[in-house]
């Protein structure tokens, strides 16, 4: 068994900018398990721009996002091994991981960072009826055909779901030649950003049909069509407006879901909202030495918010290992009205700093207030013109206000109309 001080599972945007800041906060000895072949995660695949407007401060492609801290990485002493699976953390933080070169590996770490990503809900979580032809598959599947191995995956497209994957990949697949026909979407609203509505659909006359979804699928070897229909308030379809769509391929972006077995391994608990582990300021989870970030947390809309909140971890990482467990007295933070969840679900009322705590709501709301009260008091009132769920929101509880909190203190985050 070999000793190291922080080690970081997963080799994306949130692995390396923890393990970056660690370094630069003075932890020594740092190694990055990644089971992949390279550094950079999904981020690989996403060859399309859009990427660093808020922590470059210029528009940068996924490949291209991803190289800048990789480049940072080869420049410390950062011992990365890729191609590496890891298989357990224990409670006492002992790392099991397995590769070709190494056989089998066990680290007793001083911290760990968890930064595994996620992936997408694939079919059989949809219980679509009909066959199991060729066709069916997720957009991030697609994206990795056409961006990576350069194969298209079909010539006349549906998707269903319109988060960002679903949205990029309409435009993507429209690029390269195929006919998208239509992108369903089971909800009211859309689950992705605004501008990718604009920039990839509207900008490209693909039709969004909202409370809409795929209710069977059709062909034997290779997906011949499929039949949508509309929805009614409680998500069930409506017979009377079922539609034949012949296509040959069908593309799900109906979701991402945190890889958490590992955390669950550990015993870390979840959040059952976020699938992600309940984390306080500084990205600890409630097992003391266990930091989480990024995509494994809770889903990003975009990578300069895992970039910040992986940096976050790093540093909190860092304390740890040079200076032990701090002192803590947490409270927790509540959604209210409108709001799904808050991350982080927990606040030491001894952290020196201002604390910025992200949600999401669980509707669309137009003329929207943003109203971050602690104790009855109203810290903070903001006016939107408009939020989303596809859309993540924050607000921060300034340090003055912070250290006037007690253990007895309410944070609640809600929306008003």
């Amino acid at each position: 068994m070999e000793n190291v001080q922080l080690a970081v599972i997963g080799g994306g945007p949130a692995g390396m900018a923890a393990a970056l800041r660690a370094v630069e906060c003075g932890v020594k000895d740092v190694v990055i398990l990644e089971r992949a072949e390279t550094l950079g995660g999904i981020l690989e695949q996403c060859i399309h721009t859009g990427f660093g407007l808020h922590y470059f401060g210029e528009e940068l492609s996924g490949p291209e996002y991803a190289a800048r801290f990789i480049e940072l990485v080869e420049k410390t002493d950062i011992t990365v091994k890729t191609d590496t699976m890891v298989t357990d953390i224990s409670p006492d933080r002992v790392v099991t991981a397995v590769n070709k070169k190494d056989g089998l590996i066990k680290l007793k770490a001083g911290a760990v960072v968890l930064a595994m990503g996620c992936r997408e809900r694939p079919r059989g979580a949809l219980e679509i009826a009909g066959t199991r032809p060729a066709g069916i598959m997720t957009a991030g599947t697609a994206q990795r055909y056409v961006n990576i191995d350069g194969k298209m995956p079909g010539k006349n497209v549906v998707i269903l779901g319109s988060g960002d994957i679903g949205l990029i990949m309409a435009r993507r697949m429209t690029l390269e030649g195929a006919r998208v026909k239509v992108v369903c979407e089971l909800m009211p609203y859309s689950g992705g950003l605004n501008r990718n509505i604009v920039q990839c659909l509207n900008d490209f006359n693909i039709p969004l049909r909202l409370s809409t979804t795929v209710v069977e699928t059709h062909g034997k070897e290779r997906l011949e069509g499929v039949t949508i229909a509309q929805v009614d308030e409680k998500l069930r379809p409506i017979d009377s407006t079922r539609e034949y769509i012949p296509c040959d391929t069908l593309m799900l972006s109906v979701g991402l879901i945190p890889e958490n077995e590992l955390t669950k391994s550990v015993g870390v608990p979840l959040d059952r909202v976020t699938n992600g582990a309940v984390v306080d300021e500084m990205r600890q989870t409630e097992m003391p030495g266990v930091f989480a970030c990024g995509n494994v947390l809770h889903v990003h809309d975009l990578v300069d918010y895992v970039t910040l909140e992986a940096q976050l971890a790093g540093e909190g990482a860092a304390k740890f290992i040079l200076n032990g467990e701090a002192a803590a007295c947490y409270v927790a933070s509540q959604p209210g009205n409108g709001v799904r969840y808050i991350v982080p679900q927990r606040v030491n009322v001894l952290h020196e700093g201002d604390v910025k705590l992200y949600f999401r709501v669980g509707r669309v709301f137009k003329n929207a207030r943003v109203v971050l009260e602690i104790d009855g008091e109203t810290v903070s009132s903001k006016k939107k013109v408009k939020v989303a769920p596809g859309e993540m929101e924050d607000v921060v509880i300034p340090a003055d206000r912070l250290a006037r909190m007690t253990e007895n203190s309410v944070v609640t985050v809600r929306v008003e109309e």
